[in-house]
């Protein structure tokens, strides 16, 4: 009750602001934690958060993330472009999103590894787990922000969703790879680890969803998505989970390429997240962050000594997403109003980034100083997103771009199928 109060009030008070409820949510576990309950009512916190808790919480996290993950795989449209010029543009805008974040945040982490880093982590790990994280960007928000304002059947939100996609697709299979190659197994390991990835997603993607269509095709036809069907979601996604985390792969990873092998069909997808996403978000994720708060110390970057790497992780961050993600959208034909929007929007990282760095510190690929770190970078990207996101499009120019698609999409169901953030 305790989280699910906490999760709640700061949610509310993040849409009162006119932020996301994601964000108000991730405050949420950051305040349970040491940094403010913890330090105000030590005693209460001890007998809310008891050892034995604990323990039950991390499961519970685990297969909220994993069922999270899945639903958003499972809702990524991969037919949303305008053709392909709109899939070459969002390539373009994959990449930018990546690169330049990935570039710059292995920079800051090969500076930063002697102060900040585990001694058994390796400059080169420590440097691409960071640029890693600050590649990421939360397409979920993103998507619900565009829906919401009416821009997703628009050229800039067809591009923006797929390009989006493209990089949180590329960004778990780069945490995928990471966490092989620092198992500390030898290099065979991590090969196998890799070759094991690759046929999973192999099967997945083809063998696994040939065999779901039918599924998707029956309740298309008949609008009935009963327990037969659920039943066989949760074990296939379950399934996926345990295979990914038995080859020394997160959980996670296999519950999102799950996602990615169901069934396209639109009444498919919005059957599927009518029963699940509202209690994964409202029950199983306030579990995350709350647990991920009990792992926050953000008094330990006050000092003047993680102050200054705080402000370099952040800059790196920030620049990497706003003017490679805006740059490139100028270079694509876009005004350059929508191209610093996208920019904004695509420096959301919101619960994406708190998933990686809690994979990450979980194998002890980083310290819950960095972990802390990261978390601020986290919260303070995403809630600038909005803001800058209103800034370059104000309201009287985002009607004009919302107005001649407005009738195509409030006669479509897919509007309803957004994932929420």
């Amino acid at each position: 009750m305790t989280i699910l109060a906490a999760s709640a009030v700061c949610g509310r008070l993040a849409l009162w602001v006119k932020q996301p409820r994601v964000l108000g949510e991730m405050v949420a576990g950051v305040l349970l934690g040491p940094t403010l309950f913890g330090a105000l009512f030590p005693d209460a916190q001890k007998a809310v958060f008891t050892p034995e808790v604990k323990p039950v919480l991390y499961v519970l996290s685990t297969i909220g993330l994993t069922l999270f993950m899945f639903l958003v795989g499972a809702g990524l449209d991969h037919t949303a472009t305008g053709g392909g010029k709109d899939a070459r543009n969002a390539g373009v805008l994959a990449v930018s999103g990546i690169v330049p974040s990935l570039l710059l945040g292995a920079a800051c982490g090969y500076l930063l590894h002697d102060r900040l880093s585990r001694p058994d982590v390796t400059p080169f790990e420590f440097a691409l787990f960071v640029g890693g994280a600050l590649s990421i960007t939360a397409f979920p928000m993103l998507a619900r922000i565009l829906y919401e304002r009416g821009l997703e059947n628009s050229r800039l939100g067809r591009m923006t969703l797929l390009g989006a996609s493209i990089d949180d697709a590329a960004a778990w299979c780069f945490l995928a790879v990471l966490s092989a190659l620092h198992s500390g197994a030898g290099a065979l390991h991590a090969l196998r680890t890799i070759g094991l990835t690759m046929v999973f997603t192999a099967v997945m993607l083809t063998v696994v969803a040939r065999l779901l269509r039918p599924m998707g095709e029956r309740v298309a036809r008949t609008g009935v998505f009963g327990f037969d069907q659920l039943y066989v979601v949760l074990g296939v996604v379950l399934l996926a989970g345990l295979f990914t985390d038995y080859i020394g792969i997160y959980s996670v990873f296999g519950g999102f390429v799950a996602g990615l092998a169901m069934p396209r069909d639109p009444a498919f997808r919005l059957a599927l997240h009518s029963r699940m996403m509202d209690v994964v978000c409202v029950l199983l994720l306030p579990i995350f962050f709350a647990f991920s708060g009990l792992n926050t110390e953000l008094g330990g970057v006050a000092g003047w000594g993680m102050f200054g790497p705080f402000l370099l992780v952040l800059a790196a961050g920030f620049a990497g997403k706003y003017l490679g993600c805006g740059l490139a959208m100028r270079a694509t034909g876009f005004s350059w109003r929508e191209s610093w929007a996208v920019g904004g929007l695509m420096n959301a990282r919101g619960l994406m980034i708190l998933i990686f760095i809690n994979i990450g510190l979980a194998q002890g690929m980083i310290t819950k100083n960095v972990f802390a770190i990261l978390v601020l970078v986290a919260v303070l990207t995403t809630a600038g997103a909005v803001p800058l996101y209103r800034l370059a499009l104000p309201e009287r120019i985002e009607r004009g771009m919302a107005r001649p698609q407005q009738a195509a999409a409030g006669s479509s169901s897919d509007k309803e199928d957004a994932v929420p953030a």
